[in-house]
């Protein structure tokens, strides 16, 4: 089941960011996209399926995120 992640939430649990700062900077910088838009929203909500891209690396959102650690 998915549990309802942002962006910048999710660069940090995918282990691509250390802070959220960092990912608010690459966010905001317009590095990041979302299902193939550049996406400068930190708090865009992403749903199961949703593809994410930061420079040529990228990631599927699977359907078991969680935001509890």
């Amino acid at each position: 089941m998915l549990v309802s992640m942002k962006l910048d939430q999710f660069l940090k649990w995918i282990g691509w960011v250390s802070t959220g700062g960092e990912a608010k900077h690459l966010i905001r910088s317009g590095q990041v996209c979302v299902n193939g838009c550049v996406e400068t929203r930190r708090g865009r909500q992403l749903k199961k399926g949703d593809h994410v891209v930061l420079g040529v690396t990228e990631a599927v959102v699977p359907d078991n995120v969680s935001t509890t650690t």
